[in-house]
């Protein structure tokens, strides 16, 4: 396969697994009490138990596909051209293993949170505390790594030759990530759809914009 088949068709697998990904999380969180309900992780309790299945298996088979979509961000930093390239990749692949992890557990905690009130109160928090420490934590990590990352991103595309213009640099995921909680805050009527998949939407705008930029400057 030529290389610049390689690139574009990572890129669309990129993009497939932003689709693929973030309609399993919707799945997974939406509902319509979704606002209001975050204590306890309450608004589990809102969403069907079919819901927590599919988007759990939808979820599962798209996330492997960032990998690959980040291999097509690493090419289009031109790659062992540019040192920075390298480590933005690497990033990418600790974000998307961590988030993976965090992913897998959404169904079984909505599942739990479904049978509170067959269980006892201090067993039940017990577990949410639990599940609070050893999983819920992990977002913490994947957004610091996805910081370093938009760093490194910054970065590279500023001190290099890269296949990407320069604005490039706006489309950075911490500040995507930013401008897509923003919207949840100014406008929640429109935020409530989104910021349940925030980090879907982030990457869905990068490798959409990356694949235009590769249509364009990929020589």
């Amino acid at each position: 396969m030529k290389e610049k088949q390689l690139i574009f068709i990572t890129g669309i697998l990129g993009l497939v697994a932003s689709i693929t990904v973030g309609l399993g999380e919707f799945l997974l969180h939406y509902s319509n009490q979704l606002i209001g309900n975050s204590e306890n992780y309450n608004f589990f309790t809102f969403v069907p138990r079919n819901n927590l299945i599919y988007g759990h298996f939808l979820a599962v088979i798209g996330t492997p596909l960032y990998f690959v979509g980040y291999y097509h961000i690493y090419k289009m930093l031109k790659g062992k051209e540019n040192k920075w390239a390298f480590i933005v990749f690497t990033l990418g692949i600790i974000a998307f293993t961590v988030g993976g992890f965090w992913i897998t557990s959404r169904a079984f905690l909505g599942t739990i949170v479904h049978l509170k009130e067959q269980m006892n109160s201090n067993t039940y928090m017990q577990i949410l505390d639990n599940y609070t420490l050893l999983s819920e934590s992990l977002v913490q990590v994947l957004r610091v790594v996805i910081l370093l990352l938009s760093i490194f991103f910054i970065i590279s595309i500023l001190k290099s030759k890269t296949y990407y213009n320069k604005w490039m640099v706006i489309t950075n995921p911490i500040l995507l990530l930013i401008l897509v909680f923003s919207v949840y805050f100014i406008a929640p009527s429109i935020g409530k759809y989104i910021a349940p998949i925030a980090m879907n939407v982030v990457h869905f705008i990068l490798f959409s914009l990356s694949l235009y930029q590769f249509n364009k400057n990929y020589k």
